[in-house]
């Protein structure tokens, strides 16, 4: 944790006295070191030491109150502290083996009222108990980047393309950081300790010291240890893609002795890394954050020795038992297998002025590091899916107004139901179907965003600190030879369809029935959205890199 920023308050709210002297006692005992405990009697009082915190910039970590206080339902009470502290984490308290508190429960949950909740009664000095809120603490200190340590520290321009590449960069993989100001004291400073100046922006300082000047995102991913170029040896296995397809893929591959390497682009995690908060992923009941599964797949890749690595592929060449997977600025990695994962990219909006205000207010996803910048602005969201939604979601804790634009004709095409119910129950969330974005504005950054309805032609523009751009996708095939068949929509074809479907590309038939998940090149697989057919779920894509390390030992062992 920062020294100069202030220690966080844990709030329990309920009209029950005992409740409240119960909890903040177990709170205080357990955490009262770190953290303010508070307690109060009614929905009315808490909001106005919530208030108070708020004006004097005391941050609020953690918000637990009664399913019913006297003056107002629990839910009620926690969605309006949604907009005095939107990163404190909400958590509903709750009778065990209640049925009616299980239906207020799952409401609160749908509706997004709040993020978590405790079952009383609990034991003195109860584990389970610390056990949950030590998650929720874990959870908001990584939200709120309060981090006990700093591994980097960056000093550039916050709407500067290049400062908030590397800010996602780190946010997304965990990598503790502080952002600073070129005419900060401390900023100031750093650049004088460092012999740089603020001509050349970003400046990163590493926790070793070492100084890093405009780099490349490899640069800095082989700076904090990732390997710079594949190895010379070949690889069991190469897997070009680390979303949650290929890390899946990884952490099966290497668990079962079999060598490899991931190669990614971007960002390891992939679009599944900037959802908020995934809710109808098996074993999560209260949801989990896409970053926090992302992060910790990656991990578990690592741990049983997948080799990660920065880069882009090029090409693909392919010789009798071998494939090399071509990388700018590397040397190729070669292996018996390739495991294609590259998913999807979201398809450009199609608007040339926003194309110069991309990273100054323009950006193609989530970008969850931009969401506490936006408290009190305008943001605008494009795109009807669930990765739409959930942006939409967690903008709204902090933007003033959230306008969501589709394009179709309802959100029940293409959008889970449960997100379509927590839009809906939002106040300063505005849902535009038939709408696109034709034009944005701006001076060096964006501050408005012109709409078109599709239905009348009538035009509007309206004012917009971020719009986030989230629609379709096409697939990363690109770099892939002619050979290797694709659908006609760039997806890569697979398994028995290849036997079936005509081909896109102009490659010969195969002389065998390709495996599943294997393409028209034998021994390169396609799993994932970039696979043509694929269900785009991110259970589905880990279900895929899951399977098709069985076809993988399939192939070898026949080859």
């Amino acid at each position: 944790m920062v020294e100069s920023e202030p220690a966080a308050s844990l709030v329990v709210i309920d009209g029950d006295a005992g409740v409240v002297a119960g909890l903040t006692s177990e709170l205080e005992h357990r955490y009262g070191r770190d953290y303010h405990v508070l307690g109060r009697l009614s929905g009315r009082s808490g909001l106005a030491m919530l208030r108070r915190l708020d004006a004097t910039g005391r941050p609020v970590a953690l918000v637990v109150a009664g399913l019913d206080l006297a003056d107002m339902p629990g839910p009620e009470f926690l969605g309006l502290v949604r907009s005095l502290h939107p990163q404190a984490k909400r958590v509903l308290l709750v009778q065990a083996l209640d049925v009616v508190s299980g239906e207020a429960l799952h409401r609160a949950m749908t509706l997004g009222q709040a993020d978590a909740w405790l079952t009383r009664p609990w034991a003195h000095h109860d584990e389970a108990l610390y056990a949950q809120v030590g998650d929720l603490l874990d959870e908001w200190r990584e939200d709120s980047g309060r981090q006990q340590s700093v591994t980097v520290h960056m000093v550039g321009e916050w709407g500067a393309t290049g400062s908030w590449e590397f800010r996602d960069l780190l946010h997304r993989h965990a990598i503790p950081y502080r952002f600073l100001t070129p005419d900060s004291v401390e900023g100031r400073e750093l650049l004088r300790q460092s012999g740089r100046g603020p001509d050349r922006l970003p400046v990163l300082v590493l926790f070793d010291g070492r100084v890093l000047v405009q780099p490349a995102g490899a640069d800095l991913a082989a700076a904090l240890g990732h390997p710079r170029q594949p190895d010379v040896r070949p690889y069991d296995v190469a897997v070009v893609g680390g979303g949650m397809a290929g890390l899946t893929a990884a952490v099966n591959a290497t668990s079962e002795g079999l060598r490899t390497i991931v190669i990614e682009r971007q960002t390891f995690g992939g679009q599944a890394g900037t959802s908020f908060r995934i809710r109808n992923y098996p074993g999560f009941p209260r949801g989990i954050s896409g970053r926090r599964l992302a992060i910790a797949v990656r991990r578990q890749a690592m741990l049983f020795g997948a080799e990660l690595l920065f880069g882009e592929a090029t090409g693909l060449g392919s010789e009798e038992t071998t494939h090399a997977v071509l990388v700018r600025e590397s040397r190729p990695a070669v292996a018996s297998v390739v495991v294609i994962a590259t998913g999807v990219s979201y398809r450009r909006l199609g608007v040339p002025a926003a194309e110069a205000l991309v990273g100054a207010g323009v950006f193609y996803g989530a970008a969850l590091t931009e969401a506490p910048a936006l408290r009190g602005e305008e943001a605008v969201v494009v795109g009807g899916g669930n990765s739409a939604g959930q942006a939409a979601v967690h903008l709204s804790r902090f933007a003033r107004r959230v306008t969501l634009l589709a394009r179709g004709e309802s959100l029940e095409e293409s959008m889970s139901a449960y997100l379509i119910d927590e839009l809906r129950s939002l106040a300063n969330v505005t849902v535009r179907l038939r709408t696109q974005v034709v034009d944005v504005g701006g001076s060096g950054r964006l501050d408005r965003v012109t709409l078109e309805d599709a239905t009348s032609g009538a035009r509007e523009t309206i004012p917009a600190a971020a719009l986030f751009v989230l629609i379709g996708g096409e697939p990363r095939t690109e770099w892939l030879p002619d050979v290797l068949e694709r659908d006609q929509g760039g997806y890569i074809r697979t398994g028995r369809e290849l036997a079936s479907a005509p081909a896109a590309g102009s490659g010969a038939a195969p002389a065998r029935m390709p495996l599943t998940f294997e393409s028209s090149l034998p021994g390169v697989f396609a799993i994932g959205d970039v696979r043509s057919g694929a269900v785009k779920r991110m259970a589905t894509a880990v279900g895929d890199g899951s399977m098709v390390i069985r076809m993988v030992h399939d192939y070898l062992s026949s080859r």
